[in-house]
């Protein structure tokens, strides 16, 4: 199944994505941004997978199963580029702020703020279109400082 999408994914002119590719996408990004400083902590699963149960009103469960799906998709997946290109040509300016917020969330959800994961960060906000300064509001947003 990852192997089919993740062909889809990287195709030369990929096609928007359906709801299931969307949620995998994005579930796969944030699974990413929290493994980016090399630990991936309970914190920061427990907060992707309310990011999950909020943006598709999923209940905990569901979600939990969508983010084990995210990381093996994750962990196959060649690179963030890729991921970011579906996302921003499927999602709305507006949208893709909300993504960068839930990016953020996962980002802050351990108490730490890695040099990797800003770098990450900076990386995947430019990837998806969103300017630095939306980024720096999105993370005042939802870090309350």
């Amino acid at each position: 199944m990852f192997q089919d999408f993740l062909r889809r994914l990287t195709a030369p002119a990929p096609k928007s994505l359906n709801e299931i590719d969307s949620r995998l996408a994005l579930g796969a990004l944030l699974v990413r941004i929290a493994r980016t400083d090399g630990d991936y902590a309970q914190s920061e699963i427990k907060q992707i997978d309310q990011a999950l149960m909020a943006r598709y009103s999923l209940s905990a469960t569901d979600a939990a199963a969508l983010r084990a799906e995210c990381e093996e998709l994750e962990s196959q997946a060649p690179d963030t580029v890729r991921f970011t290109r579906a996302i921003k040509e499927a999602v709305s300016y507006e949208n893709r702020l909300s993504v960068i917020e839930a990016l953020w969330a996962v980002v802050m959800a351990d108490g730490v703020r890695e040099h990797e994961e800003d770098s990450m960060m900076r990386m995947t906000a430019s990837l998806l279109g969103v300017s630095d300064q939306d980024s720096h509001s999105a993370r005042i947003k939802v870090s309350g400082k």
